[in-house]
């Protein structure tokens, strides 16, 4: 069993940076790829971002790639979605998912996906 808890999340205006946290607990993030998510209101919840167990590879969608960068502390259980040059259409909750997969990740797998935080909210406004 794996416990999420993800923090960090607030309100930011356009342009500025926040870091997200996901803390885990029960077992050790060594054997799981880990993914990020949001979901705006009213839209679909989309993958933003995924690394695999060891951190050596990551994944990003279009749409944050070059903005937002994930990493991972497994010697803390934690990771980490650095967000920077944000936008209004960033607004949604962000949500942290574990896959019990090492060496594997793809970004919209929400589907597959074996734990879930329960979300942490990033507003974007002037």
């Amino acid at each position: 069993q794996l416990w999420l808890v993800e923090s960090g999340g607030g309100l930011v205006q356009p342009g500025g940076s926040l870091r997200l946290s996901c803390a885990a607990s029960g077992s050790s993030l060594d054997y799981y790829s880990i993914n990020w998510f949001r979901q705006a209101p009213g839209k679909e919840r989309e993958g933003v971002a995924c690394i695999i167990s060891s951190g050596g590879s990551t994944k990003y969608a279009d749409s944050v790639k070059g903005r937002f960068t994930i990493s991972r502390d497994n010697a803390k259980n934690m990771v980490y979605l650095q967000m920077n040059s944000l936008k209004p259409e960033d607004t949604a909750v962000y949500y942290c998912a574990a896959r019990n997969i090492r060496n594997v990740c793809v970004i919209n797998s929400y589907f597959v996906m074996d734990y879930w935080g329960k979300g942490t909210l990033v507003t974007v406004s002037p």
